[in-house]
């Protein structure tokens, strides 16, 4: 079982570069608010890249509501200054890649909220996936086999089933990184594999039970193990 995520740019350096390249074009050009650029196919001639880089990179700067697509128009600066459109570029172009202990630390923070809203929030379809994501995790591991991406999807129900898409939305942006720090870090040895399989059980009978409090302690004693080793990696 695989689960659907969002893709992180394959080449940070690339992203950067455009971005770079993206800034240093509106200053020299004087780009005002409401100003169009040029298209992916000029840009990505222009800088020697593809247009699906262009295309990422103009995607990020529209994340952060520096730039504004218009279907069949195109791509415009936002309605910002120019020192605040300097200074939020200058910010996006200084982002680190997240370690480890970071993505623990955030994947905690959020779970300990989610789950309490997902307690109080649940539907009976949202029980639905999170039984099939918690049978699913308990026979990989009785096989031996590896249920890292399992025991995300189990996770990842939860913040659906909490009804705030914005921390849905969070959960799905960090897990390729935290897949790819499991697998490299070897997280889950075979004990903590076959106690995690109450350990979801006892957080899927909270939420069944619209216990937001117990909820939230069960979660606590699930991540215990992990925020331990998060702080003791070299």
């Amino acid at each position: 079982m695989k689960i659907e995520i969002l893709t992180r740019p394959e080449n940070q350096e690339i992203q950067t570069d455009i971005i770079t390249k993206i800034r240093d074009l509106m200053n020299y050009k004087n780009l005002e608010p409401g100003d169009k650029l040029p298209s992916e196919r000029m840009l990505s001639e222009k800088f020697g890249v593809s247009r699906s880089n262009v295309r990422e990179a103009i995607q990020k700067l529209e994340f952060y509501g520096l730039l504004t697509s218009k279907p069949q128009s195109g791509t415009f600066v936002a309605d910002i200054g120019q020192v605040a459109m300097n200074g939020m570029m200058e910010y996006i172009l200084r982002l680190e890649e997240p370690d480890f202990k970071s993505l623990v630390e955030t994947r905690i923070l959020l779970e300990l909220k989610t789950v309490r809203l997902a307690a109080l929030r649940r539907t009976e379809e949202d029980l639905i996936q999170l039984k099939k994501a918690l049978e699913a995790y308990a026979e990989k591991v009785e096989n031996g086999e590896d249920a890292v991406q399992e025991d995300l999807l189990f996770h990842l129900a939860i913040a659906k089933a909490s009804g705030n898409s914005t921390m849905n939305t969070f959960m799905l942006i960090i897990t390729p990184e935290i897949i790819t720090k499991f697998e490299e870090h070897h997280v889950c040895d075979k004990g903590l594999a076959f106690s995690g399989i109450k350990e979801h059980q006892d957080i899927y009978d909270a939420i069944k039970d619209q216990k937001p409090k117990l909820a939230k302690e069960k979660m606590k004693v699930h991540f215990k193990t992990l925020y331990q080793y998060c702080y003791n990696i070299d």
